[in-house]
């Protein structure tokens, strides 16, 4: 791993508009007693957690790197409102209306719902507490609102202009050029601990939505001639279409940056088999996982995203996939409210597993 290069991208970054939202860098973590769960020293690899759940802002995770430079666009560009989607308990949603806090900014969230009056809590209620003006838009399933949400969004922009406002959009997810920078960064970051702790790990887990984190993760990689293998755990379907948005918005990240390099399809994995029945339904490993990393280590996952990655790299600890004499880093991306959701609850007790 070369930290000349990350010292390049750091100098790339540093000449970008940046708001700062966060207290970095984050602790790269070792998990020696979650380790010893599965198996200990000789049958289980080193296991590091990188805790971007551990950011500052509005009770954490990986999406403030991205807000940190759409922020910054949105202030440069004289916007007065941040209008971004995702489903009712989402992070980046959370985030972003927590954002718009810290900056002085209006932010208005379109939400999509599969009921009509959703109970306010988790992320929702977060959302209310940062005084975000709330849409919902009804659909049986959040993956397939595109469409609705989208005219939501355009509608949402209509009004603000008509009020005097200047908005701005953030995609979902904070998925774009403008957001890939924040885990360019966040690469930058972590190739330099790894590099200063003498550690060479071979992957790096973390879970795959939006696709920002991927692309940044993924370029980065690339950049810092890094020795592990970016490895992405899929929470939703929708595969080509999303590993191509990565490919896009990195490269507008590079070229936005400056830098000559570019991503290839090939760089950009991500592993389908641990979705389970979809998008925000937790899977039987993913409970596991849960429970398991909160009793050995006192760190929280989430029954969306993070949980379903662990479960990953559980799965291919004990099968043998990933051998006892690697190093293996999980990036902890948050998301911890959705744990007090009134469906989570219900629907699982993993204290029980």
């Amino acid at each position: 791993m070369s930290t000349a290069a990350t010292a390049r991208v750091r100098a790339a970054l540093a000449r970008q508009p940046r708001t700062t939202l966060t207290i970095l860098p984050t602790p790269l973590q070792e998990a020696s007693r979650f380790r010893d769960a599965l198996g200990g020293p000789g049958r289980c690899p080193r296991i590091l957690i990188k805790r971007d759940d551990l950011t500052s802002l509005g009770l954490g995770g990986n999406k403030a790197r991205k807000l940190e430079y759409l922020v910054a666009d949105a202030l440069s560009l004289g916007a007065t409102t941040l209008i971004t989607t995702g489903a009712v308990q989402s992070n980046h949603a959370r985030m972003t209306a927590a954002a718009a806090c810290v900056a002085g900014l209006r932010c208005v969230l379109v939400l999509t719902s599969t009921t009509e009056r959703p109970a306010v809590a988790g992320n929702l209620l977060l959302d209310k507490l940062y005084g975000a003006d709330i849409r919902l838009v009804p659909s049986i399933d959040p993956m397939l609102a595109v469409g609705k949400d989208e005219a939501v969004v355009a509608r949402v922009v209509e009004e603000e202009r008509a009020a005097g406002w200047t908005p701005y959009v953030i995609p979902v997810g904070g998925s774009s050029g403008v957001g890939v920078c924040g885990y360019l960064g966040g690469s930058a970051e972590l190739v330099d601990q790894l590099a200063d702790a003498g550690l060479a790990p071979s992957r790096l887990y973390y879970a795959s939505g939006s696709r920002g984190t991927q692309a940044g993760l993924a370029l980065g990689a690339r950049l810092a001639e890094a020795t592990y293998r970016v490895y992405g755990v899929a929470v939703s379907a929708g595969e080509p279409e999303k590993i191509e948005r990565a490919r896009r918005i990195g490269n507008e990240a590079a070229a936005r940056l400056g830098l000559p390099e570019r991503l290839d399809l090939s760089e950009l994995f991500t592993d389908q088999g641990f979705i389970g029945e979809g998008y925000g339904i937790p899977t039987t490993a993913a409970l596991e996982a849960i429970a398991l990393l909160a009793k050995t280590e006192a760190i929280l996952l989430d029954p969306c995203y993070t949980s379903k990655a662990m479960g990953a790299l559980m799965a291919h600890v004990r099968s043998g996939e990933v051998e006892a004499c690697e190093t293996i880093v999980f990036l902890h991306t948050g998301g911890m409210p959705a744990l007090f959701t009134e469906s989570f609850v219900a629907g699982a007790d993993p204290a029980t597993r």
